[in-house]
């Protein structure tokens, strides 16, 4: 149930291992099993931030129940993969957070 997106102007070259860190730190820090944790990776995008092409990214983190009051932690960690992961800055990364409602939410043919 949750999804991760991640958009950046990077070349990625080790695309499995950035998604299955993803993967891992999102279930993680939502206290969800992984087998649900959906991460999205797109590379080479045509993009800018503050007028300039530097490496930057824009995630999205979308999941059932996301606490707002924990928005803040859930940057820093995401910030930290990024960086790590693709050596992206944090003053370089924007993050959408979105909590789903249970009933707009669809997996095996039914809702959560």
């Amino acid at each position: 149930m949750p999804l991760l997106k991640i958009n950046t102007n990077r070349t990625v070259e080790a695309t499995d291992a950035v998604l299955q860190a993803a993967s891992r730190a999102v279930a993680e820090m939502l206290g969800k099993p992984e087998r649900y944790v959906m991460v999205e990776l797109h590379a080479d995008l045509p993009m800018s931030f503050a007028g300039t092409t530097e490496p930057l990214a824009y995630l999205e983190l979308k999941s059932i129940g996301l606490p707002e009051e924990r928005t803040a932690e859930f940057s820093a960690a995401l910030c930290r993969l990024i960086d790590e992961q693709l050596g992206i800055p944090a003053e370089r990364i924007y993050i959408e957070f979105s909590d789903a409602p249970r009933h707009l939410w669809g997996w095996n043919g039914a809702t959560f």
